[in-house]
């Protein structure tokens, strides 16, 4: 056990990550030396930030305290504290079922950790971070909570209602991680295009992403998370004419069936999504859209299901994932509908829906042959050098690998030609 130390483990999104990121700088300031996700956990105190949006997350994030827990009971570690979505909506169950744990924190109670600890609150550097990205990107959360109320969703039973922070205090941010070496930000929320609606009325996201790209600094900015119902038109203008805001929207839809998406409670048609993706794509020729789809909805039909294939087929979506639903407690559907379709139902949806879009993807990155991208090398792995072009999101999206004949620095752009690709990535060479 190392005394003097904090070993802060994150689970699920990159929100979560944000916060476990801005809690670890309150620990340094606080004399205490801090690592995040330690191949061998061995501090004297152990966070868990959890996750509780879907029932594989929740299994996981349990796995981890069981396993925390564990290491407690033969002194490996000394306190372990959990904190984060699960805990903030199961607290009280946990409580009594994993007795290990010395304390259980909400999403949000990051001052009741450190008073717990006997450590101080530094108020004067809540936009700190000790970023544990590669130091050329970060991402940046601009809101908390939602409004949106999807059937399907545990968010806002976790995270509250939508609360936009300030722009002032986002582009203080912003400028912090700039002044850290980041050049690429990720701007994140649950729902990034509802932006400013609870303090001004209406959706403000255009503006805040036009001051972003006005620091000096900023070479890419990147948006997650949009939302299809009152998209904000006003943003497409920006994305087109910034440089520096690369073309590319993360935007789930969930589903293209009018009935599953009135039980989703989407409040948007099958004829309105279409509308949108078309102005989308007509507003900023050579977006990359990436969305999210959910098979196994209760009540989906098989003709649902078709018209969901369909869909993809048609759309060619350049990034796409997809999951099958997952009953979780207190939602919407978990107390008005019937769990009623089986497991082996869903997995041969959800099989059959990704091998479509596999071979979408593969179709797509073969048009990028002997095209030239600029390129963000995020890393050296073996024989290549691994980078992202402005269509790519770090984790989820395809990698531009390039053979390492010649010396490149992460986090320094080139132009890659691209010489083939397959199923999952793109290989280039530096097109000098």
């Amino acid at each position: 056990m190392r005394h003097g130390t904090v070993d802060i483990i994150t689970l699920g999104c990159s929100k979560n990550l944000v916060d476990s990121e801005k809690l670890m700088a309150q620990f340094r300031a606080n004399g205490l030396r801090v690592r995040h996700d330690p191949e061998k956990v061995s501090a004297e105190t152990v966070i868990i930030n959890t996750c509780g949006f879907i029932g594989d997350a929740q299994e996981e994030s349990i796995n981890m305290i069981l396993e925390c827990g564990a290491l407690k009971k033969a002194g490996k570690i000394g306190r372990l504290y959990v904190m984060g979505c699960l805990s903030q909506k199961f607290h009280k169950e946990l409580m009594a079922e994993i007795p290990e744990a010395d304390g259980w924190y909400g999403k949000f109670d990051w001052s009741g950790i450190l008073k717990e600890m006997g450590r101080e609150w530094h108020g004067e550097i809540e936009n700190d971070r000790i970023i544990t990205t590669p130091s050329h990107y970060a991402y940046l959360k601009i809101a908390e909570g939602c409004n949106r109320g999807c059937a399907y969703c545990a968010i806002p039973l976790m995270t509250g209602k939508y609360r936009s922070r300030s722009q002032d205090d986002i582009l203080d941010e912003a400028r912090r991680l700039v002044s850290k070496g980041v050049k690429e930000i990720q701007l994140i929320a649950q729902d990034l295009t509802y932006y400013g609606k609870d303090m001004a009325g209406k959706p403000v996201i255009a503006e805040l992403v036009q001051r972003l790209s006005d620091i000096p600094g900023v070479e890419w900015l990147r948006l997650h998370y949009g939302y299809p119902n009152d998209f904000p038109m006003d943003l497409l203008p920006v994305m087109r004419e910034r440089d520096n805001v690369c073309k590319y929207m993360d935007i789930a839809l969930q589903h293209i069936s009018d009935p599953v998406l009135k039980r989703m409670r989407r409040n948007i048609t099958a004829q309105e999504t279409r509308e949108l993706l078309n102005h989308i794509r007509q507003e900023v020729p050579g977006i990359h859209l990436r969305t999210t789809l959910m098979v196994g909805f209760p009540g989906e039909t098989d003709d649902d299901f078709n018209r969901l294939l369909d869909f993809v087929k048609e759309q060619r979506f350049e990034r796409m994932g997809a999951f099958a639903y997952s009953e979780v407690e207190g939602t919407y559907s978990a107390i008005h509908y019937k769990d009623d379709i089986s497991d082996d139902v869903k997995q041969a949806r959800l099989s059959r829906l990704m091998r479509v879009q596999q071979e979408i993807a593969e179709s797509i990155s073969e048009a990028k042959v002997g095209k030239t991208y600029k390129t963000i090398i995020d890393r050296l792995e073996g024989d290549y050098y691994v980078g992202r072009t402005e269509f790519d999101s770090p984790e989820v999206d395809p990698e531009v690998l390039i053979k390492a004949d010649c010396r490149l620095a992460t986090g320094k752009f080139h132009n890659v030609r691209v010489t083939r690709a397959d199923a999952f990535d793109l290989y280039g060479i530096i097109d000098k």
